[in-house]
């Protein structure tokens, strides 16, 4: 499937966010309290973002994580909108909007918090890595 044809499988929040960069409200997305084992997709290429295992609660409303799976598959932009200065997340192979990334996150996990909006990811359970096609990332939660 073609990334136009993966778009017009969005819902219109799903799209907002990813293609308009638009914000989902906070607390009232799918995976703010989210904590089962497994690992979060960008929802419009499929590429692997994020693990549940440097997930945590940052209270902030947004899905919250240390780092990415894959650094190489975010991108980093520096974001003056709405009057401030912070910067956005993107995804590389879709450029997706995922949200923003800010240095108050817990400091034993390396001070990042990339606060990501739920409508950018798709979330793979841990027993199906396999099924989906993501196997190889099965080795995150054998630590």
């Amino acid at each position: 499937m073609n990334k136009e044809e993966r778009l017009k499988q969005l819902t219109q929040m799903q799209y907002y966010v990813t293609q308009q960069n638009g914000t989902e409200p906070p607390y009232q997305n799918e995976y703010d309290q989210h904590f089962e084992e497994g690992i979060y997709v960008d929802i419009v290429s499929g590429k692997p973002l994020f693990s549940s295992q440097d997930k945590f609660d940052a209270g902030c409303g947004w899905p919250s994580f240390a780092k990415p799976i894959v650094k190489e598959e975010i991108e980093e932009k520096f974001d003056t909108s709405h009057g401030m200065r912070r910067v956005e997340v993107r995804s590389k192979s879709a450029d997706s909007h995922l949200g923003h990334v800010f240095p108050d996150g817990p400091r034993e996990l390396g001070g990042l918090r990339y606060c990501i909006n739920s409508a950018s990811l798709r979330f793979i359970p841990k027993d199906k890595l396999v099924d989906e096609g993501y196997g190889e990332y099965l080795s995150i939660f054998n630590k």
